[in-house]
C-alpha cells in the first residue's frame, strides 16, 4: 500500500507521515500511521516525555487529503500538486504517544473550481486526538 501512497503524493522520508490505505470511498479515506517512537520529532519535542506535534498531526490529515484528491481523479497525472490554502477549526483532545498508530480519516465535502474542501480527524487508542477542516487547492507542478 505505501507504493500506491508514493505514486499519488509527492512527500517523502522523514516527512511523509501515512504509511497504509486502511479504506476508501469515492468521498473519503482512512489511512495509518504508526509512531515507533523512533521519528527525529521526538528527541526535541519534550525530551523524556515525548509528544507528537500537533502541526504534524495536521499535516498527516493534509498528505491523507492529497491523497484522496488524486484518487479521486482530481490531480490526475502528476502535473498539478494540492497546496493547503485554508485550515480552520483545528481541535486538539488528546495526546499521541510514541507507540501509538494513527487512524487518519478525510472526507471530502466539495470542489469549487480548483479547489477541494475537506474536513478530517485523527483517532488514536478508540479516541478522536484530533479535527480539522480544510481547503487544499490544484497547482500546476511547474510553480512549486
Amino acid at each position: 500500500m505505501l507504493e500506491t501512497i508514493l505514486q499519488h503524493i509527492p512527500q517523502r522520508d522523514p516527512f511523509l507521515f501515512i504509511e497504509e490505505i486502511v479504506d476508501r470511498t469515492q468521498d473519503a479515506i482512512t489511512t495509518s500511521k504508526v509512531l515507533t517512537g523512533k521519528e527525529d520529532f521526538f528527541r526535541g519535542h519534550f525530551p523524556g516525555n515525548p509528544v507528537f506535534p500537533g502541526v504534524l498531526m495536521c499535516e498527516a490529515v493534509f498528505q491523507t487529503g492529497a491523497l484522496l484528491m488524486s484518487l479521486r481523479g482530481e490531480s490526475a497525472g502528476s502535473d498539478k500538486t494540492a497546496l493547503i490554502t485554508r485550515i480552520q477549526g483545528a481541535k486538539f483532545k488528546n495526546m499521541v504517544k510514541p507507540g501509538d498508530k494513527l487512524l487518519i480519516t478525510v472526507d471530502f465535502v466539495e470542489m469549487l473550481a480548483n479547489a477541494a474542501f475537506m474536513k478530517g480527524k485523527i483517532t488514536s487508542n478508540n479516541k478522536t486526538v484530533m479535527s480539522i477542516e480544510f481547503a487544499a487547492t490544484l497547482v500546476p507542478s511547474t510553480e512549486i
